[in-house]
């Protein structure tokens, strides 16, 4: 069965920073693209960083371009996104999904797998 278990979010000033986990199990981890996603309120969820397990190649959505990396430590089955110069914009729920494919995408429709959200909250 495969699971995605996110973590890592909670409150911060402006400014500050969190580092996001996604820990995966059920499926082998070298095989898939591994996304992150966010939901504000009101919001339709859309894409924020996504990476190939296999090949190392990454995607950013132009909202935390410079402001975040993503990586991946194959050895752990963990995805981390390190966040940055967080802004109150960048409130809301975050998710990670999963899907077996070498191609890391940012769109929602090419996941099979996700996970539960974890929270963000910046204040200003």
């Amino acid at each position: 069965e495969v699971q995605l278990q996110a973590s890592g979010g909670g409150l911060v000033q402006a400014g500050g920073s969190l580092r996001l986990s996604c820990a995966a199990s059920g499926f082998t981890f070298d095989d898939y693209a591994i996304g992150w996603f966010r939901q504000a309120p009101g919001k339709e969820r859309e894409g924020v960083s996504c990476i190939s397990t296999s090949d190392g190649s990454t995607d950013y959505a132009d909202s935390v371009k410079g402001r975040s990396t993503i990586s991946s430590d194959n050895a752990k089955n963990t995805v981390y996104l390190q966040m940055n110069s967080l802004k109150p914009e960048d409130t809301a729920v975050y998710y990670c999904a999963a899907v077996p494919s070498s191609v890391a995408l940012l769109t929602t429709s090419a996941y099979d797998y996700w996970g539960q959200g974890t929270q963000v909250t910046v204040s200003s």
